[in-house]
């Protein structure tokens, strides 16, 4: 009886899994341009890491004075869910044809995982010791991959899909 119950909770539990999966392929195929734009975080803007980070790389801060500029985790998290944004960007791209440079794709899809693994890492020590140097240090890698990945993302889109490149600059 027992082992009957658990194989139907495994059973219910993949296609769950699966019905969501399908949902999250379903919605990527049917994503615009406009779509993926609409989706970046506006609650929170990188304007503050640098003057002008979505046309050049870099910027002039130290962790501490980038971790008072990201307002800490909420900024850390922001950067974390724009770049899976921009990553599914780069996604349509490439499914579109709308660009041929593939070393920009592939350096702009590998931004994206480290990004994600450093705010990761640094939201998991921040959970244990708060605003520690390790903190501070993993969110200004993060800041410093997110500045490079915006300038390459605005590069895309100026070659890509220049309609909404002044919706992508007002997001960022």
């Amino acid at each position: 009886m027992l082992i009957a119950l658990l194989q139907i909770a495994a059973l219910a539990s993949v296609a769950i899994l699966l019905g969501r999966w399908r949902a999250s392929v379903r919605r990527r195929n049917a994503a615009t341009w406009d779509s993926l734009v609409a989706r970046l975080r506006v609650d929170w803007s990188a304007r503050d890491l640098s003057d002008s980070f979505l046309w050049k790389e870099g910027m002039d801060a130290t962790p501490q004075e980038v971790w008072t500029r990201i307002q800490g985790a909420h900024g850390l998290w922001a950067i974390y869910q724009n770049a899976s944004v921009m990553l599914e960007m780069v996604d349509f791209a490439t499914r579109s044809g709308a660009c041929g440079d593939l070393e920009l794709m592939a350096t702009l899809r590998s931004d994206a995982l480290q990004i994600r693994v450093c705010v990761l890492m640094a939201l998991t020590q921040y959970a244990f010791t708060h605003a520690s140097e390790g903190v501070r240090v993993n969110a200004f890698r993060a800041a410093t991959l997110y500045t490079g990945m915006a300038a390459r993302m605005t590069r895309l889109l100026q070659e890509s899909a220049a309609v909404v490149l002044p919706d992508f600059v007002a997001a960022m």
